[in-house]
């Protein structure tokens, strides 16, 4: 078994886990995420949402669950290139992405530099601020956030 598939079974696990006991007269399923959706099968979903933003760069989002209190987030990401300032106010969520393809270079406030590549992943939290860098990327998310 990969580590990718075991990377993404162990998010998958953590996303059931955080999710609320529904009561008893309802059948909750985990969220899976499988190969073929790791392929690219799961940007051709009917709930794929693509987004054109300011700068003209495009990006896809597939949202794989949701938990019952509407805290906890987790799917898949893709993005073009794009350079985004994050400096006059934080990122606002606590979100770990793992890295599919591409890389995303971040430059902290103190400009300390990261550069996380495809096959690693990173955590950013809510109050983090600086610039986001990409030629682009495709990466599963997971996002925690008390704002509803």
């Amino acid at each position: 078994m990969s580590f990718r598939f075991k990377l993404v079974i162990t998010f998958l696990s953590a996303s059931f886990l955080f999710s609320s006991v529904a009561d008893d007269s309802e059948t909750v399923l985990p969220a899976k995420i499988s190969k073929v959706d790791l392929a690219g099968a799961m940007f051709e979903r009917v709930d794929m949402t693509p987004k054109t933003h300011a700068d003209g760069h495009q990006t896809e989002s597939v949202t794989s669950m949701v938990s019952s209190d509407g805290k906890y987030y987790s799917g898949m990401y893709r993005s073009e290139a794009t350079r985004i300032d994050i400096t006059d106010r934080p990122y606002g969520v606590d979100e770990f992405m793992y890295f599919l393809s591409g890389s995303v270079t971040l430059t902290s406030l103190d400009g300390s530099v990261m550069t996380i590549h495809a096959g690693e992943a990173v955590t950013l939290p809510k109050e983090w601020r600086g610039i986001f860098a990409t030629d682009g990327y495709e990466k599963i998310w997971v996002i925690y956030s008390t704002d509803e």
